[in-house]
């Protein structure tokens, strides 16, 4: 039988249906690349560093039939964003890997491409960690960035992975709403008291069948929510990196080696939208 949303002949890069896992999908990695290499070492990858500067090679073998997630913002606000995506697209290459992009992912890739974009949230950090970094390894990031699908939907259709989040009507489809949702979730449009965008806990409404797994708002904790569960818990700000093993629904965690940027919002779900029903 034909899915209604996608024929057996022209499938969009966001299915991986036929994908059962199992995975580890690990959240808003930032730029933290030793909590990465720490936490794929609990998870079983094994990282392996090779080369002189400007010819890093990274090798990553990954546990028996085990493929790891990243839920997006792979950069910004940490100290080793080159590193970051040395090891994940490395992953990515040899198959080990999936990921999908975030909010920072995009702007930054924007600032590679040389469009005028403002070096906040963390991104002048980024831009100068890259100040030395070879033009090929920067070709390199753009085209790892551009060729990411914004969501994927796995194991049965039992699994979906979005930055921000992703609603049950919205997998299968390839929309501007749907990418904007994935890399922003719910907003109003509007800044709150601490000048950052008003988000909504649009997953407090979720009843969807689809296990919804994403990042983008840090909590101090991933707990469950619907059938959603939120793996940023805020590496950067000095949190912890996470990871959720599927399908064990296990949690797996490294406590952050430092604070590299100050939080300016608490931690935790934002508020219900106007008029929502929980």
């Amino acid at each position: 039988m034909t899915d209604s949303k996608f024929s057996d002949s022209a499938r969009g890069p966001s299915d991986r249906r036929d994908d059962p896992g199992p995975f580890d999908i690990i959240g808003d990695v930032h730029g933290c690349a030793t909590e990465l290499e720490h936490l794929l070492g609990r998870l079983g990858y094994r990282v392996r560093w090779s080369g002189e500067p400007g010819a890093v090679h990274v090798d990553v073998t990954a546990p028996a039939g085990r493929r790891a997630i990243f839920v997006g913002d792979l950069v910004d606000r940490g100290p080793r964003s080159p590193d970051v995506l040395r090891v994940i697209m490395a992953m990515v290459a040899q198959g080990v890997a999936y990921a999908v992009p975030g909010n920072h992912d995009v702007k930054f890739v924007r600032w590679l491409e040389g469009k005028t974009v403002a070096t906040t949230h963390g991104l002048d950090r980024t831009a100068a960690q890259f100040e030395g970094e070879p033009k090929a390894f920067r070709a390199e990031v753009r085209t790892f960035f551009n060729g990411l699908p914004f969501y994927l939907w796995l194991d049965g259709g039992r699994l979906a992975v979005a930055h921000a989040g992703i609603k049950s009507e919205m997998l299968g489809e390839a929309t501007g709403d749907v990418r904007r949702f994935c890399l922003y979730g719910e907003t109003s449009g509007e800044t709150d008291k601490f000048g950052l965008p008003i988000r909504y806990h649009w997953a407090a409404e979720y009843r969807g069948k689809t296990s919804i797994v994403y990042g983008h708002t840090p909590v101090p904790d991933a707990d469950w929510v619907n059938n959603t569960i939120c793996v940023d818990t805020g590496c950067c700000f000095g949190g912890k990196l996470t990871a959720l093993r599927w399908p064990e629904r296990e949690i797996v965690s490294v406590a952050a080696e430092g604070v590299y940027t100050v939080p300016v919002r608490p931690f935790g779900h934002p508020p219900l939208r106007p008029g929502a029903v929980a």
